[in-house]
């Protein structure tokens, strides 16, 4: 910011102010963040299990496509029902969009980082011809059954809905299932040792595909969010890759994800404001996420160093005492 001649504390605190500067502004980041937590934690329970989900993007697409198709046929049924049935759609859609890579690395050693960017462009193209074709633009899609009157009245009348409380829901879950479970410890043990959990009796290959059925299905419940896939169906969503980065942010820990998409939620609302205050691009929030990635990177290259440091101060310390 001061490279371009713009004073950054200022910068900062249109940041900030255009975020937090009213109830509905505070709801918007607030669904940004929602948005961002589901795919977060997609992209974290891969990396328990020592994997990497690069296809939320598509993940979301698929979920937010089924939805809106189920929510088509549904509207003849009670609200908490249909809304069930909404909920679920979005879930197995993801999933099964997520357990095409998983059964690639799982059952052929195909590296999931392609196999999920290819499938980001799978899902992209199918929207664009399918959604069209069996969505119209005079649907409703599934705004009307996530929104809740109380909180939009709340938040006078932003984009937060019922989405937040099904991330609530999945971030209890993910965090008792990992921390709590007999399932979950045997992900992590997965990700930390793949050899040594494999002759531990663990089915390794089986644990890669339920991980990323169950990455592709948190990202699908993001895809709820796209709550008029006809008229978003011509764009790839960033949130996919966003994910990443919170996830990153957050060492793959579901609390961490919790405060790392508030930070990020928070840049991206309020950088419009702050671009209209002081002039500053509003990339420059892209800048700080990209500038986060790397940094995050770079303690895990330090890491290491330092490790490889000790091993050197105690081979040396140890050959000392042999010659004595």
């Amino acid at each position: 910011m001061a490279s371009i001649g713009s004073n950054p504390l200022l910068g900062y605190k249109y940041l900030v102010q255009g975020a937090l500067m009213n109830s509905f502004q505070v709801g918007n980041t607030l669904a940004t963040a929602t948005n961002l937590l589901l795919v977060g934690l997609s992209v974290a329970i891969a990396f328990k299990a020592g994997l990497y989900n690069f296809g939320a993007s598509g993940q979301m697409l698929v979920g937010g496509m089924t939805a809106s198709l189920i929510a088509l046929r549904t509207t003849a049924l009670p609200h908490p029902l249909a809304l069930a049935i909404l909920i679920l759609s979005a879930l197995l859609g993801g999933a099964l969009w997520g357990i095409i890579p998983g059964l690639l690395k799982g059952l052929l050693n195909v590296h999931e980082v392609l196999s999920t960017m290819l499938m980001n462009w799978i899902a992209y193209w199918s929207v664009c011809y399918f959604a069209p074709a069996l969505l119209f633009e005079s649907d409703l899609g599934i705004a009307h059954l996530l929104r809740l009157s109380w909180l939009s009245k709340l938040f006078n009348g932003s984009s937060l809905d019922l989405v937040l409380f099904v991330a609530i829901a999945a971030l209890i879950i993910i965090k008792f299932t990992l921390d709590k479970t007999t399932f979950g410890f045997e992900l992590k043990a997965v990700g930390s040792a793949r050899d040594c959990a494999e002759y531990a009796g663990i089915k390794v290959k089986a644990y890669m595909v339920l991980s990323m059925m169950m990455a592709g299905g948190l990202a699908g419940l993001a895809g709820l969010a796209f709550h008029s896939l006809p008229m978003q169906a011509g764009f790839l969503p960033s949130q996919g890759f966003d994910g990443i980065a919170v996830a990153v942010l957050a060492a793959g820990n579901p609390l961490g994800v919790v405060f790392s998409s508030l930070f990020f939620g928070l840049l991206k609302s309020g950088k419009a404001f702050m671009c209209t205050k002081t002039g500053i691009p509003a990339e420059i929030a892209d800048i700080i996420i990209a500038l986060i990635i790397y940094f995050s990177a770079c303690t895990l290259l330090f890491k290491k160093l330092c490790r490889g440091n000790k091993v050197k101060i105690t081979k040396s310390a140890d050959d000392r005492n042999k010659e004595v």
